[in-house]
């Protein structure tokens, strides 16, 4: 990870998933879970977090593919695996499919990672001070809450489970009002943690978290994911407050934010989300509609999509002209949130409460974009339609789609274009055949 070398991944090994369970690992070359209950050395812990950072970016692409193409944004037209334009667009989702359980399941091991950090910390033999254990506590939270987020968003009213931490003794599945009350929790626990730390972490992070690798830095990116939190809860209030503590900037770059990097170097991984221009097998197209319902001249359609040199591409009664181009390389970073949807929170939160703040906010971001001031009306039904068209065009790809459309209540025809007969809108992904049992 750029500036760390990832021999530390070998963490993902102490990790494997089946549902929501530790299993035994019988590599005696191979550190195990239980080897960091007790008695864990500093450098023991510091592979653990840092190895935690890692292992966050294990299968991102199938949480991104799969969100995007329920949502209409992209389709995966390589042809490779059938199921990306039958099941995944027809339903019903295989409940023991990869389409259900690969995404799910490297979320719920980032979370198993937090909870192994923390005990290993709380059994550590390296004499931490409180406020060092604290900041390890706060990092730990912090990532867990993200990953508990991230897959909230894909089980939606399925439900997730927010304790797994006694593998014997797996907390309920709740829905997901509940969810987002506990993930919530769990980034304020976070943050007091954080409030309560050491000046800087004892262990490294990779250069995606350069500006947010102290713990008082750390906590703006916690307080930025409790403001999307909030969004997602309607609690616009809240999402001011929690947008005036994290690195929400009026006047920043749009893109700053931390980041998973990648490397091509060592144990490091590529971003597997890039795709290699006009390469045949590389057919990961556009929706039209993107393209159609486009302001003309939005430099956002020059930036994240190609036009196919060999033409309309057609695979199973699909068809799309333009090639998903929103990473330019294989080691382009991908963010884990950034100061764009942070303006676009902040317009959302205030289009009841001051439409001119947010016409204000929305105007930094079509400006960006080259298409100029919002000259539409603003009573607050027209204001949010044109941040959710916004949204649309800034955070493309990035997995925000559904969530926006089923938030508010726009999931519908109108917004996910059904192609085929038979074609269906799928709000949700099942609960995992396993985690039902």
């Amino acid at each position: 990870m750029k500036n760390i070398t990832i021999k530390f991944i070998l963490f993902a090994a102490v990790i494997v998933l089946s549902g929501c369970e530790l299993e035994e690992i019988s590599n005696p070359n191979a550190p195990t879970v239980e080897s960091f209950d007790e008695g864990a050395t500093q450098a023991d812990v510091q592979l653990l977090a840092v190895g935690m950072e890692a292992v966050m970016r294990n299968d991102l692409e199938f949480h991104y593919d799969t969100m995007s193409i329920l949502a209409r944004e992209y389709y995966d037209l390589t042809g490779v695996d059938p199921r990306y334009t039958g099941e995944l667009l027809k339903g019903p989702l295989d409940d023991n499919g990869f389409l259900t359980t690969r995404a799910f399941a490297a979320w719920y091991k980032i979370v198993k990672s937090g909870n192994v950090l923390i005990t290993a910390v709380e059994n550590s033999d390296a004499g931490f001070s409180n406020a060092v254990k604290n900041s390890y506590y706060g990092y730990a939270k912090t990532l867990k809450a993200y990953a508990l987020l991230m897959v909230a968003n894909r089980q939606y009213t399925n439900g997730i489970r927010l304790d797994v931490a006694d593998p014997d003794n797996l907390g309920p599945i709740v829905g997901y009002s509940e969810a987002l009350e506990g993930i919530m929790a769990l980034l304020n626990d976070g943050l007091s943690d954080l409030n309560n730390s050491s000046a800087e972490f004892d262990f490294p992070l990779s250069s995606g978290f350069a500006g947010f690798d102290t713990p008082s830095t750390f906590a703006r990116f916690n307080r930025a994911i409790a403001a999307r939190v909030a969004l997602y809860q309607g609690n616009y209030s809240l999402v001011l407050n929690l947008l005036n503590a994290s690195f929400f900037d009026l006047n920043g770059d749009l893109y700053l934010g931390p980041a998973h990097v990648f490397g091509l170097t060592g144990n490091d991984i590529s971003n597997a989300q890039f795709h290699v221009p006009n390469q045949s097998g590389q057919e990961f197209m556009v929706h039209d509609s993107w393209i159609d319902d486009a302001t003309p001249g939005d430099a956002r359609v020059a930036e994240k999509a190609l036009l196919f040199d060999s033409g309309t591409v057609t695979f199973d009664n699909l068809t799309a002209d333009y090639q998903i181009a929103v990473y330019d390389s294989n080691v382009d970073p991908v963010y884990l949130i950034r100061n764009e949807e942070l303006i676009l929170m902040y317009a959302e939160a205030l289009a009841a409460s001051n439409p001119g703040e947010a016409v204000n906010a929305i105007n930094i971001v079509r400006n960006a974009a080259g298409i100029g001031d919002y000259t539409g009306p603003t009573d607050t039904n027209a204001l949010i339609t044109e941040i959710l068209y916004q949204r649309r065009y800034s955070l493309f790809a990035e997995g925000h789609r559904l969530v926006d459309l089923r938030r508010l209540d726009r999931l519908n025809t109108d917004n996910v274009p059904l192609d085929r007969p038979g074609d269906n809108i799928i709000p949700m992904f099942p609960t995992p055949f396993n985690e039902g049992l």
